[in-house]
């Protein structure tokens, strides 16, 4: 279960007891750098890095197959580019609310670019804030990662469902809240193995909102592996 920008391995704590019981699988989480218990890493934040660490720490645990991957946010692009690279240790992917290829046009990253700007400067305020150091060294790589995640692809062979929040991560903006749908449904339509689901209600927090759908929708695609 790989958490969203500026959360670490504690945004999963309601869920994994419940998940446990609910598939007897064994359920892991982990600190991304910089947050949590995890040590910090200087510099812009490199999404390559961030898909090496995922990759070590499930090969120290021994997991190397049957997994399935539960990314909210911006873990989808560290989900996109490990499903590519690690396709056989991939039974499925749960992405929820996350990051998709299709949304990042150069004209998208130009709007993300100014929507974020005031809250990265807030950020900038009170560095040594885990959460607010991890939005600053996104906003550092963003445009460049961005641009190349626009031309990344998901495996055919690895189902992916994919949970939309109703009001997406920009409920104060119609046409990019339009833009974020659009994209989970081009996402969809792309390739064979994949379902959308909308969690009505929902923030973009939807792990928080709608935790009955997301343990709903984990459960069906861990029984339809077994």
């Amino acid at each position: 279960m790989d958490s969203g920008g500026g959360e670490d391995s504690s945004y999963w704590n309601d869920l994994v007891p419940k998940l446990h019981a609910a598939t007897g699988a064994t359920v892991v989480t982990y600190d991304r750098a910089g947050l949590g218990k995890s040590d910090v890493v200087p510099g812009p934040w490199k999404v390559d890095s961030a898909v090496s660490d995922l990759e070590s720490g499930l090969r120290q645990l021994g997991v190397t197959k049957n997994v399935t991957l539960v990314s909210h946010s911006q873990a989808g692009e560290i989900a996109t580019y490990f499903a590519k690279e690690n396709e056989k240790m991939l039974s499925g992917a749960i992405l929820v609310d996350a990051n998709l290829p299709p949304l990042f046009t150069d004209e998208q990253i130009t709007r993300l670019v100014a929507f974020s700007q005031p809250q990265v400067d807030a950020a900038k305020k009170d560095p040594d804030n885990p959460q607010n150091r991890q939005l600053i060294s996104t906003s550092e790589s963003f445009v460049e990662t961005n641009k190349a995640f626009h031309k990344a692809t998901w495996p055919h062979a690895v189902p992916a469902t994919v949970i939309v929040s109703e009001k997406t991560p920009f409920d104060g903006s119609p046409e990019d809240a339009q833009r974020w749908r659009d994209a989970a449904a081009t996402f969809v339509h792309d390739g064979p193995h994949r379902t959308l689901v909308t969690a009505k209600g929902s923030s973009h927090d939807v792990p928080k909102d709608r935790p009955d759908l997301v343990l709903k929708e984990i459960e069906s695609m861990v029984a339809a592996q077994r």
